[in-house]
């Protein structure tokens, strides 16, 4: 019994080595910032100001500050930054065929969009 009760200590420790209170709230201002990156983007230099204009850049600044994010949620809050390293590959291999898998589909439906309308659906009628 002894050494049941020294295994769930120990489980319990190895799960919470590196979530304390002080890291939570670093990460949630971290993403707050980047939350509030974002809208400032949006609203102040696209649209009030005018600084930026809608496009390639502002669609790539917004996909890299969501891709950072994606990261800290992650790594922090489902705990992926404190698994093994093989774990790690295997979700982030996943997530790439995820995302290419995605693109795939966007190129083939753009394609069948384009040639699809140049003929009509019902030619007999």
């Amino acid at each position: 019994m002894a050494n049941h009760d020294n295994l769930s200590t120990h489980d319990a420790h190895a799960h919470g080595d590196g979530m304390d209170k002080k890291r939570i709230w670093s990460v949630f201002f971290v993403l707050l910032a980047l939350t509030a990156l974002e809208f400032l983007i949006a609203l102040g230099f696209v649209h009030h100001w005018g600084i930026l204009h809608k496009g390639a850049l502002v669609n790539t600044i917004y996909i890299v500050l969501t891709l950072v994010k994606a990261y800290y949620i992650v790594a922090f809050f489902m705990h992926l930054k404190f698994e093994k390293s093989g774990f790690i590959i295997t979700c982030g291999i996943v997530f790439i065929f995820i995302i290419y898998f995605i693109i795939l589909l966007l190129v083939e439906g753009n394609y069948l969009l384009h040639h699809l309308q140049e003929h009509s659906v019902y030619p007999n009628n």
